[in-house]
């Protein structure tokens, strides 16, 4: 599974706490001086009381300096609408996503492409990093597209068996054909 840098993605709404938004595009800046944390949401006086708790936030961390490099990587995107902040997030693929608003379970559904969700305002990524029980190596960069989190599964070998009759021969023997003939 490819990993890099860490990153997280935060949808909301007008409902969201700004303060607990800050807290967690901040956590996951003090990651390293490549992570990236981006806030899409279709409310502008959000955005701006989000940047000023990420401003008042990170004069009170330990890891400032570091916190600080990330910055420069991370945004806050301005949308139309949660149509277009659903589309985003599925082209983006983030490996933590938070979303903070009003019918965050309805959007959670929509989500195809995620390394980890965490829904509502009281379930930050730093749960899942330490005592919710999820999964914390999970996929950066775009990779939530094709993988997931290491799981039990990563570390079960599996073989495939087949079994074709003659009669299932000659109905998938075309398809068969078809197929080795463009592979």
């Amino acid at each position: 599974m490819p990993a890099g840098p860490s990153e997280v993605e935060i949808i909301a709404d007008e409902t969201a706490n700004p303060q607990f938004i800050a807290a967690d595009f901040l956590s996951q800046a003090e990651h390293g001086g490549d992570s990236q944390s981006i806030l899409v949401t279709t409310s502008e006086e959000l955005a701006d009381k989000v940047m000023l708790a990420v401003t008042e936030q990170l004069n009170a961390l330990s890891r400032k300096e570091i916190t600080a490099k990330a910055l420069a990587n991370c945004r806050i995107i301005l949308m139309k609408d949660i149509a277009e902040m659903v589309e985003f997030t599925n082209l983006y693929a983030p490996e933590h996503l938070i979303i903070q608003t009003a019918d965050y379970i309805e959007i959670a559904e929509k989500i195809e492409n995620a390394g980890s969700v965490f829904m509502g305002p009281y379930t930050p990524e730093s749960a899942g990093d330490y005592a919710s029980g999820t999964n914390h190596t999970l996929p950066t960069n775009g990779y939530a597209k094709a993988y997931s989190g290491v799981n039990l599964d990563s570390f079960i070998k599996k073989i495939t068996f087949q079994e074709i009759t003659a009669d299932g021969l000659r109905k998938l023997g075309p398809a068969i054909q078809i197929m080795a003939a463009n592979e």
